[in-house]
């Protein structure tokens, strides 16, 4: 088991008890090299990493996610990061709650504790530092003088490669006790949601407008990825430089409703999807979002092309070809 050691202090909640961060994400696909390829092109560090594939973006030594492979892709676990002095009161609540603890994966090493949510998805609350932000993202749209010439040729515009991972939004069967769950057993709180179809979820010590979200469909999956760049000109320039990859099929670019972030999706060849998001909103650690239920037509979001029919398709529960 890995030793638990002192973290340097960092933001938080008074009096609140909860997860801090998604610390990282696993999942597995059926062809490593197409995901080496895929996730470079995207503009992430890509790293070979045993019998699998380490996520990091550029100067950040934060492995945000690791993949496997397997026969078909599934998501294989979610790991949240806690402070070192919340483990105890987090595996009480867990207790509380009935939530029966587990043996971590053969092969993971971990410093926290294991279980399964509603949906039978494994998940992992571990001793880590704090990968959500504690600010709001500093965001670039600059404008040209009068007289300079404002783009660049396409020839020469820069490679894009995100700064952090965004938020993760998984399938659920239920998203109201997907909410639930999650609010009473790990901490997080409901920022905003639609109904029952996809609901949007904070950390307490500070985090953008959601750092886990869910959606409704008959079993639990991956839906997509979100990875931070630091402009909408990014998102853009993020869009085109997968479509000259052989990458085109996706959504975008847009604007949500509910996070307020600019937008482009980009399908991966399993069905699921990378965001490249911008100027999402933030919630700072001592406030109470005003969290609503909106009206589904009305809180997709404010501008861009019509989403894919199948951009809420659940390949993982699924046979179906992308």
């Amino acid at each position: 088991m890995t030793v638990i050691r002192a973290l340097p202090l960092q933001p938080r909640r008074v009096g609140g008890l909860g997860v801090h961060s998604v610390d990282q994400f696993n999942f597995v696909v059926p062809d490593l090299k197409l995901a080496q390829k895929f996730y470079s092109d995207f503009g992430l560090d890509v790293r070979e990493e045993g019998n699998g594939l380490g996520l990091y973006t550029v100067g950040h030594e934060h492995r945000w996610g690791h993949i496997g492979e397997g026969g078909t892709k599934r998501l294989s676990y979610l790991s949240f990061g806690a402070y070192a002095d919340d483990m105890a009161p987090l595996r009480a609540r867990l207790r509380g709650f009935d939530v029966a603890q587990i043996d971590p994966p053969t092969g993971v090493e971990s410093n926290g504790f294991w279980f399964r949510d509603p949906d039978h998805t494994l998940v992992e609350i571990r001793v880590a530092g704090k990968s959500s932000p504690n600010e709001k993202a500093v965001v670039s749209n600059p404008s040209s003088p009068p007289g300079v010439q404002g783009s660049t040729p396409r020839s020469k515009a820069p490679f894009v490669r995100p700064r952090r991972l965004a938020h993760v939004l998984v399938f659920t069967r239920d998203v109201g006790r997907a909410i639930r769950f999650y609010e009473n057993v790990i901490g997080l709180r409901l920022s905003d949601r639609a109904g029952e179809g996809v609901a949007f979820m904070h950390g307490i010590h500070g985090s953008d407008h959601h750092m886990v979200a869910f959606a409704m469909s008959e079993g639990p999956g991956l839906h997509h990825l979100s990875w931070d760049v630091g402009s909408f000109h990014e998102v853009g320039l993020g869009a085109m430089q997968m479509a000259d990859r052989g990458f085109s099929a996706g959504w975008g670019v847009g604007r949500h409703v509910l996070g307020s972030n600019y937008f482009h999706y980009v399908r991966d060849p399993w069905g699921s999807y990378e965001e490249y998001s911008s100027d999402i909103d933030y919630i700072p650690s001592d406030m109470d979002w005003p969290s609503d239920d909106h009206p589904p037509h009305d809180a997709f979001y404010v501008w861009g092309p019509n989403p894919p029919a199948d951009f809420v398709f659940n390949y993982e529960t699924s046979t179906g070809t992308p």
